[in-house]
């Protein structure tokens, strides 16, 4: 019996990800363009692989029924990434959020503008 597919994504189809939810919606050629134009050389048959996948798996979306086919994300970069951490935080550090934060800030190399950035997120109001 089959395995059903991982909805965790891996590093490459992340990086396949992140230039969707930069661009928008794209064929394959058009990814493998974008990739190899930051220096990611892939075959055409990889990259249409990368997105098959991550079509099964929910996080992209046909937009047209003809080829070249046409794709989109299906979920926001912001829900993907809140996910992402979410089960990072609940895997890695037994759900502990103040656990993240410390690992986060234990080498003391946060900047004026990221203490500045974490500051005002604590004073506002959630409520």
């Amino acid at each position: 019996m089959a395995r059903p597919p991982a909805k965790e994504l891996t590093e490459r189809e992340l990086e396949v990800m992140h230039v969707f939810w930069e661009r928008g919606e794209l064929t394959a050629a058009e990814i493998r363009d974008c990739l190899s134009a930051q220096g990611r050389e892939l075959a055409y048959t990889t990259v249409a692989t990368l997105i098959r996948i991550l079509f099964e798996k929910e996080f992209l979306i046909q937009t047209n029924d003809q080829r070249p086919f046409k794709f989109k994300p299906a979920r926001p970069f912001e829900d993907v990434s809140k996910s992402m951490i979410g089960d990072m935080v609940e895997r890695l550090f037994g759900g502990s959020r103040e656990q993240l934060l410390l690992r986060m800030f234990d080498d003391g190399k946060m900047t004026r503008k990221e203490r500045q950035a974490l500051e005002n997120l604590l004073r506002e109001d959630k409520s």
